[in-house]
């Protein structure tokens, strides 16, 4: 099972970007998609998550600016970011908990990165 992520790149303080990560390989069934972040000198720190069933959970720093959302059929998880401010500098990184033919798997994407200007 394979993770690859796109969308991030270089945008002003209060601007938008929308993140993308497509799972593929022999997938039974994704129970937990998620994104996380790493800014330099700091630990990687889980920013939203969202489950098969679409319960979403993010952490207070972007709630009410980043939206999750997911595409079950494609295998694909999203990340709207909006108000984006300097301190979301980060490489994201996209997480997958999946159910595949021989038992269960976390899988890591390979992180893109997102650089807020002000």
């Amino acid at each position: 099972v394979q993770l690859q992520a796109s969308g991030g790149g270089l945008v002003q303080d209060g601007g938008s970007l929308k993140l993308s990560c497509a799972a593929s390989g022999s997938i039974v069934i994704i129970n937990t998609m998620a994104w996380y972040r790493q800014a330099p000198g700091k630990e990687r720190e889980l920013v939203a998550s969202t489950t098969y069933g679409g319960t979403h959970n993010y952490a207070d720093s972007v709630k009410g600016r980043f939206t999750i959302s997911r595409d079950n059929a494609e295998n694909t998880v999203y990340l709207l970011m909006n108000s984006l401010k300097p301190n979301d500098t980060a490489v994201y990184y996209c997480y997958a908990h999946t159910v595949i033919y021989s038992g269960a798997l976390d899988v890591w994407g390979q992180g893109t990165q997102v650089t807020v200007s002000s």
